[in-house]
């Protein structure tokens, strides 16, 4: 008799309950109409599913490969993107270079440099596409010329996530579209203007330059408030960035023992809905709500965001 999958680690059924609940409540309103509580758990949903595509490529769900494959084709059809591009464009890249001058997606790479507002938060994910699917491109070819196998696992991928999307909206473009591709869309633009949350205004250029110490730890900012537990500790970066294996259970302790009054004070906030309420609405009209560039070369005169 085979064995059943075993988690690595207990916490991650909240894992596996988030993979289960957002297309149930996908389902039961397509066949049962729309409800607005129901589609806003659906959005919060799809936040919670791109962090779990994240964890689950530093540190794999089960013990077994079997179990993990068709995890990456379960978060593949949710979150509607392939999973393996996280291997070039997250691991290979950004923990590599930690938001510094290789970092091809760094905030301050964009029309505008260092800045740290609503307009930079709202396009820094259409800006980061942008430069990411080449680097995805390029590594794809790469692959098929190492390992066949690996390169036909993601072409799978693809034809899974595009042929899920075909199917649905030839049944009902509609209620594919509100029910499906509208939520998975809105999880996509949210894991990547994440970075921006992460690292505007923080210090990319730290680690090459440690003149201070700590300064090397000033790449990322750190969210401590109450929705961290449930997009399992995704605003504790700095931990994470030095602790990528660490499952997200670990962080909250890694952060409060390591890294907390290690970074400058400026990138250790509170709520992550308080600090944007802070700097993206009150920072447009009121200047002292606003965050500070930590790079001094590439500081500029906060009023002119």
């Amino acid at each position: 008799m085979p064995r059943l999958p075993r988690l690595r680690h207990p916490r991650d059924w909240q894992s596996l309950a988030y993979l289960v609940a957002l297309p149930a409540l996908a389902a039961w309103q397509w066949v049962h109409g729309f409800r607005w509580p129901l589609y806003g758990l659906m959005l919060f949903l799809t936040l919670g599913i791109g962090v779990i595509h994240h964890n689950h490529t530093h540190r794999r769900l089960w013990r077994g490969r079997r179990a993990n494959r068709l995890t990456d084709f379960a978060i593949t059809l949710l979150q509607g993107h392939p999973t393996f591009v996280f291997w070039p464009t997250h691991v290979a890249n950004h923990h590599r270079y930690r938001h510094g001058e290789k970092d091809v997606a760094r905030t301050y790479r964009f029309r505008g440099g260092d800045t740290n507002h609503l307009s930079g938060y709202l396009l820094h994910p259409l800006q980061a596409v942008c430069v990411l699917y080449p680097t995805i491109l390029v590594w794809l070819a790469a692959l098929r010329r190492r390992s066949p196998g690996a390169f036909r696992y993601c072409l799978a991928q693809y034809g899974l996530w595009l042929g899920a999307w075909a199917l649905l909206l030839a049944i009902d473009w509609r209620r594919a579209l509100v029910f499906v591709i509208v939520p998975q869309l809105h999880g996509l633009h949210w894991l990547l203007a994440t970075n921006y949350l992460q690292h505007a205004h923080a210090d990319g250029r730290a680690g090459a330059r440690g003149d201070t110490p700590g300064s090397a730890l000033n790449y990322a900012r750190n969210f401590e408030g109450l929705v961290n537990p449930l997009l399992f500790n995704i605003g504790l970066h700095t931990a994470h960035h030095e602790n990528p294996h660490a499952h997200w259970s670990e962080l909250t302790r890694l952060h409060r023992a390591h890294y907390r009054a290690r970074v400058a004070p400026a990138l250790n906030e509170g709520g992550l809905v308080p600090y944007m309420l802070r700097v993206f609405v009150l920072g447009t009209v009121v200047p002292r709500f606003r965050s500070r560039a930590l790079m001094p070369s590439m500081s500029v005169d906060p009023s002119h965001h």
